[in-house]
């Protein structure tokens, strides 16, 4: 079994974990009703997606 030599230092493991960050979430406009809403999904307060009606929008 491997057993390390030294200890890791919080220097080189904080290196290593640089990459474990969180993305921050995108937003993209709906070109419909101008509301933000996430890539690639259903606006949900117009139910527009892709140019077309998806769900039924209870606010036109």
């Amino acid at each position: 079994m491997a057993v390390p030599k030294k200890k890791t230092s919080k220097a080189k493991k904080n290196m290593r974990r640089s990459h474990h960050a969180l993305a921050k979430t995108l937003l993209a406009t709906c070109e419909k009703c101008g509301e933000p809403r996430r890539p690639h999904r259903v606006c949900l307060s117009c139910g527009d997606y892709n140019g077309k009606q998806v769900l039924a929008s209870n606010v036109e």
